[in-house]
């Protein structure tokens, strides 16, 4: 046939017969099948179909001459001129031979699959799209769902139509493309039922900092244009890719979204969009099983596609579950186009609140990008309002999509209620290098027209809107010019949401990741309170416990889940580095005020010297959490492959404490030296100087706490204000100490760092530690680059 191809005959070299979706199609179907990946089949309606429906209507002087003139930065002109484009070639007449060949091999697909009236999709699929340099995503139409030979053709006409969407005309007019260089391929392809499933999409790097070992996966129930169009926050799970190339599966975070509409078809095959059920809402509508397979997928398309570039190619890709055969099928993937520019920069940009002023919450969702933008807000209920929109100004509103880009544009941030990291509104957003705060559920509600407001996605996975202009800064770092050190520098990291970001500094590990945070941030209740309710007991706080355990019904998986994914998020961030885990150090007043904490924490007059540390572990009031604790840390390394996580063991106060406590790090399966597990203690109590020789013989190292050992070694509650002037790790029996515990290890090959706060406050400690030959540094983020410099002088 002229003007058809099946996808089967397709391959990625056609873009210019048949556009980057459909020639993406073909070499999946034609490469990937055999490797087992689904991919739905079809055809394709060439461009030169496309322009033969051009010529036949003697269509090209008719849209040159509605273009002349018209000012495409203008929004109005741009609406009024795609209108009457499209309105002009939708009245055009379909060439008998062009509809020929369509109906011929739409009956092919009906004969191959035994079916009378194929349900298909029909997706637009333009010449110039999913290049490497620019992502056409989302600027013409796709249909779903059509059925019957007379729909097929006019939405097949429809597509062609839409390759002068305003959103279409005004991205190709901002990169340059001539409007009449581009033509469009119709891709026809059996529709996956996954309005009786589940479907979304997934990216195989990072979409907010650019690694590229993570793989992204975003989930709703029903047909995935939910997603992509905004209209709901879905389930995220990201997917660690170097272990998964060696086989084990590391799922480093299971985000659960609220889903709140599932789009599915009525009895006259036209989508609707109904309220999601509250049950099926709070349960995650991919298991970790299906999470694993799209995984694999996703890693296969990715190596296909570098292969054939030649060079590193992360793929953005869209996928679906046949809610009939329960089979996962591939339905589009193409070249990410953001992220995979910026690799190969050398240039580190950090933005930073600098501001005193109060910082006031208005507002918080996911943050897409790391950059602050501020300015005065207005809210946008439609493109069609575009004219109200002023340069500078905060855009709030609903949901956004590409037809919102010309005002996006012109916006100092982006603000909405609805949508996740892979909406086009994310994507668009990232594009055109505007900070944006997407999903936050009321913005448009608590935010006021006209307020000013600063939108910070500097601070993590999640994104703030505070009130007024808080001042910030920019920051730029040439990492080829930071000099080298020979002591190696860590960093502290508690919070895996910001581990991939603070991972792009230059470092050489983590020397405290605190287990603390996570159990607060990720588990959000006392784990004792999960161990009575794992046991049919009346938990501590029942109504908090119920809640933090959305999505899961095994209180010890979901503890298990949650703190085997904070730790491992670290982890993999930087991985194959070293990560030292501190396992949990909270004082009975920190765990009492925790959900439930009240119903398992007794009074102490000073927690500080406590029920804490090693002491907890080996109790009949703990040890039970700790086993689960140990049970998650052995998960992270044995069957995730991180195998760069080490453990340290807190406030141990004796010798004897230290082998209760590894015993029972044991009894979980978490060995010391299996799969090459080290274990250390924190050097925090001057018992861990004078007794070195004795510890030593139990641990692998120490890392000094130098808040504790200060607090102890000088008498002083290092949380008391009346007594904090005494309080300084500069104090000659503080550095008696830091110099006695360096040497003991030293005398036995064994590890010495320091993970407390002293080397990041003082130049002269970190000197000092340098001199003495410590292994290892750990620092603050925010001090790193700082003390680099002043580790690198003294080295010299």
């Amino acid at each position: 046939m002229r003007y058809i191809r099946r996808f089967d005959s397709l391959n990625i070299h056609d873009i210019a017969l048949v556009g980057g979706k459909n020639a993406s199609l073909g070499e999946m179907i034609g490469s990937l099948k055999k490797l087992g990946v689904k991919v739905p089949e079809g055809f394709a309606v060439t461009a030169e179909g496309y322009r033969a429906f051009v010529n036949h209507n003697g269509f090209e002087p008719k849209i040159r001459a509605l273009f002349e003139g018209v000012d495409i930065v203008n929004i109005e002109e741009l609406s009024r001129c795609g209108e009457a484009v499209r309105t002009l070639m939708l009245s055009g007449e379909m060439p008998e031979e062009l509809k020929n060949e369509i109906l011929k091999a739409y009956r092919e697909m009906e004969s191959e699959y035994a079916m009378a009236s194929v349900d298909v999709a029909v997706r637009s699929s333009a010449t110039a799209e999913d290049l490497p340099d620019a992502s056409f995503a989302g600027q013409q139409e796709s249909y779903l769902n059509v059925r019957g030979e007379t729909m097929l053709v006019e939405h097949v006409k429809r597509c062609f139509a839409s390759l002068f969407t305003d959103r279409a005309i005004s991205y190709r007019h901002s990169r340059g493309y001539d409007h009449f260089a581009v033509a469009l391929s119709v891709g026809v392809q059996k529709m996956v039922r996954s309005d009786l499933a589940s479907s979304g999409v997934m990216f195989t790097i990072d979409t907010e900092n650019g690694s590229e070992n993570l793989i992204l996966i975003n989930s709703i129930y029903g047909l995935g244009e939910n997603i992509v169009g905004g209209r709901v926050n879905p389930d995220e799970f990201y997917v660690f890719k170097p272990t998964l190339r060696e086989g084990k599966v590391s799922i480093l975070k299971r985000q659960l979204g609220s889903k709140a509409l599932t789009m599915r078809y009525d009895e006259r095959h036209h989508t609707v969009n109904l309220a999601t059920p509250k049950k099926l809402q709070e349960r995650f509508s991919i298991t970790d099983d299906e999470v694993a397979t799209l995984a694999r997928y996703a890693m296969i398309i990715e190596e296909h596609y570098t292969a054939q570039a030649g060079e590193y190619r992360p793929m953005d890709i869209e996928w679906a579950k046949d809610g009939q055969s329960g089979e996962l099928f591939i339905v589009q993937a193409r070249p990410e186009t953001v992220q995979s520019r910026r690799m190969g920069e050398n240039i580190l940009e950090q933005y930073h609140i600098v501001s005193d002023r109060p910082r006031n919450v208005l507002a918080v969702g996911k943050a897409i990008g790391e950059k602050i933008g501020s300015g005065k807000v207005k809210i946008i209920r439609s493109p069609h309002e575009s004219d109200r929109f002023n340069e500078g100004e905060v855009l709030v509103a609903d949901i956004t999509d590409p037809d919102w880009e010309p005002i996006m544009k012109k916006a100092s941030a982006v603000i909405t209620n609805r949508g996740g990291r892979t909406c086009h509104a994310a994507i668009v957003a990232r594009e055109i290098g505007v900070p944006a705060i997407v999903g936050t559920g009321n913005a448009t509600e608590v935010l006021r027209e006209g307020d000013e407001v600063t939108v910070s996605c500097a601070e993590g996975e999640n994104g703030n809107v505070y009130a007024g202009l808080l001042d910030f800064e920019i920051k730029q770092t040439d990492l080829g010019t930071l000099p080298p050190t020979k002591t190696k520098l860590y960093m502290n990291v508690g919070n895996p949401e910001i581990a991939f970001k603070v991972a792009k500094l230059p470092n050489d590990g983590v020397g405290l990741a605190r287990m603390e945070f996570i159990v607060t941030q990720y588990v959000k209740v006392h784990p004792m309170a999960l161990v009575d309710k794992a046991k049919g007991k009346t938990a501590g706080d029942e109504e908090a416990v119920v809640e933090a355990m959305k999505g899961y019904d095994d209180p010890k998986r979901f503890f298990i889940d949650k703190v085997a994914e904070g730790v491992g998020m670290i982890a993999a961030a930087f991985y194959p580095k070293s990560v030292i885990v501190r396992t949990t150090d909270f004082k009975s007043n920190e765990y009492k005020h925790m959900n439930g904490g009240f119903a398992y924490e007794r009074d102490e007059e000073n927690p500080m010297i406590g029920f804490r540390g090693a002491s907890r572990y080996y109790s009949q009031e703990y040890r039970e959490a700790f086993l689960w604790e140990c049970e998650a840390l052995a998960r992270v390394r044995d069957e995730m492959g991180l195998t760069n996580v080490k453990v340290m063991l807190p406030f141990v106060r004796t010798p004897e404490e230290g082998k209760k406590a590894i015993a029972v790090m044991n009894e979980a399966g978490l060995v010391q030296g299996k799969n090459g597990l080290e274990v250390y203690a924190m050097c925090e109590i001057p018992a861990n100087v004078i007794l070195a020789d004795r510890f030593l013989e139990i641990f692998d190292g120490y890392s000094i706490g130098s808040n504790d050992l200060t607090q102890l070694v000088l008498g002083v509650d290092r949380d008391s204000a009346l007594v904090s002037s005494v309080f300084d790790e500069r104090n000659e029996a503080v550095t008696r100490m830091l110099s006695m515990a360096i040497r003991a290890c030293k005398e036995r090959g064994k590890y010495i760092g320091i993970c407390g706060q002293a080397p990041s406050d003082y130049p002269e400690i970190t000197r000092f530690l340098v001199q003495e030959g410590i292994d290892s540094i750990s620092l603050n983020p925010d001090s790193l680059l700082k003390m680099r410099q002043v580790v690198s002088e003294f080295e010299g």
